[in-house]
């Protein structure tokens, strides 16, 4: 693919994934005219505005996988391996904003892969478990759902603060909650 065709297709599924998050109903053409190309560039890599969905949704699985390798989740100690998913996770949310519950009801391929990637994460959150950085009477299901509303929160409520302030907050409040110790 030449170098201007891949800024293009990058173009309209960064701008895809804005657009959509923002009104799942925008169409093409608006993609296309924000996106700075012309609806028949657009329509010839996606025959459907479902196929373009398809793409950003698998863009932003690309991402969060990468973000998931780079946060050496089973190597790096769990402090540091948390701060680099979180400030990943930050980013990618940021990103490619669309929404991956509509992700899961939309598309079954993506819909597998986030099932696999969620999965590594909720090995990460057993191992910090074990390890004792979360507390015994915690059940992991509820500091997995606590740990992504903040990374969510953060991403989309705070868009001013930087990835890597950011995912500070976010690990200190997820570690050692909001009271005093």
């Amino acid at each position: 693919m030449r170098a201007d065709a891949a800024r293009n297709i990058t173009a309209v599924l960064r701008t895809g994934a804005r657009l959509l998050a923002e009104d799942p109903s925008t169409s093409i053409a608006a993609i296309a005219s924000e996106a700075g190309v012309d609806r028949t560039t657009v329509h010839r890599r996606f025959a459907t505005r479902e196929a373009l969905l398809s793409a950003v949704f698998q863009a932003k699985l690309d991402s969060s996988a990468r973000v998931l390798d780079e946060a050496r989740l089973r190597e790096a100690p769990v402090a540091v391996a948390l701060h680099r998913y979180v400030e990943g996770s930050i980013s990618v949310s940021r990103e490619w904003p669309v929404d991956t519950r509509r992700m899961m009801q939309e598309d079954p391929i993506a819909n597998s892969r986030l099932q696999k990637e969620s999965r590594r994460l909720d090995d990460f959150l057993h191992r910090a478990a074990d390890e004792g950085y979360l507390r015994p009477d915690i059940p992991l299901p509820w500091a997995r759902a606590v740990l992504d509303q903040l990374v969510y929160s953060m991403a989309h409520q705070f868009p001013e603060m930087e990835p890597p302030q950011a995912a500070d907050l976010v690990v200190d409040t997820f570690l050692n909650g909001l009271g005093k110790p």
